[in-house]
């Protein structure tokens, strides 16, 4: 038998991670083509041409795939715990709450 619990927050922290990969993607795509075509980068949020640093920028965005995977990484492995089920089962006679049976 399954813990349904710990099976459902893995599914949650999979699709965080799933979302920040996606954010991170989103965010830092354009200065990866820049690095790869041009020597300099620009970041055009501001609706002007500000000089970066490529190196910055792929430095960021190599944080936020790391968080991403770190997340699916904990995520895989709380699914993992809760499809194994062991534990509600180890629970000792003593432990346990709720009414007596007597």
């Amino acid at each position: 038998m399954s813990d349904i619990r710990l099976v459902m927050m893995g599914a949650v922290i999979v699709f965080a991670g799933f979302v920040v990969g996606d954010f991170a993607n989103s965010g830092y795509s354009q200065y990866a083509l820049q690095q790869q075509n041009f020597d300099d980068c620009f970041d055009y949020s501001t609706g002007t041409a500000v000089h970066v640093k490529c190196s910055d920028k792929i430095y960021d965005h190599l944080l936020y795939l790391m968080l991403a995977l770190v997340l699916l990484g904990i995520g895989g492995f709380v699914i993992y715990k809760g499809i194994r089920g062991k534990w509600d089962h180890d629970v000792k006679d003593n432990e346990m709450l709720g009414p007596k049976d007597t």
